[in-house]
């Protein structure tokens, strides 16, 4: 009986959802920092490399990035430093250098993926050869890796619904119509279809 129970609300939910089809979705900066943790800045150290390695004299690297919403923009703050020159016996012969460098991007839906647009580079460093390797990453590398594919996220949930719920939940479609920020999210409306089995 609480099977039924739990079927016919299951069946309930997903008709309400099916006849409005709209969904809002809500993701917070933290969601979008650890997406772009866990793509880009995932090395042990938990840097990301634009030049050599954590083995080599010379490197350039961004780390801590921080992601925050300010206006209908959302900004990627990252540390950056650097040892620029020519490696010799183990050793880096040049400049060391350290800065921070902020970017901000307009989101924008892409089917079933949550996609940035608009790089602004709102802060750089005051070394030309340091921006010669910042500027590609921070706008074009840097937005590529934060795109999240929302449909791919929500099917990976749902493979699990047979488990914990004792139906197979599938997605059958889902389309991003339009992304805003506001009030201190991402504000994402979709459209989606699911089935039971």
């Amino acid at each position: 009986m609480a099977r039924l129970l739990r079927l016919l609300s299951l069946a309930t939910l997903l008709f309400v959802a099916r006849t409005a089809s709209a969904i809002e979705v809500k993701i917070s900066p933290a969601a979008l920092e650890r997406t772009l943790q866990a793509q880009l800045f995932n090395t042990p150290d938990g840097r990301h490399y634009m030049k050599g390695d954590a083995t080599s004299a010379c490197y350039v690297y961004a780390e801590q990035p921080h992601v925050t919403f300010k206006d209908d923009r959302i900004w990627v703050h990252v540390h950056v430093k650097a040892k620029l020159g020519t490696a010799l016996h183990g050793n880096c012969l040049g400049v060391s250098l350290a800065t921070d460098a902020d970017v901000s991007f307009i989101p924008d839906a892409e089917e079933e993926s949550v996609g940035f647009r608009d790089a602004r580079i709102e802060r750089l460093s005051d070394s030309k050869e340091l921006n010669f390797l910042l500027v590609p990453f921070l706008s074009k590398k840097l937005p590529s890796q934060m795109k999240v594919n929302a449909a791919e996220l929500m099917r990976k949930l749902l493979a699990q619904s047979m488990a914990t719920t004792g139906y197979t939940l599938t997605l059958d479609t889902l389309k991003l119509h339009s992304m805003l920020v506001e009030h201190g999210a991402l504000v994402v409306d979709v459209d989606a279809a699911m089935s039971i089995e």
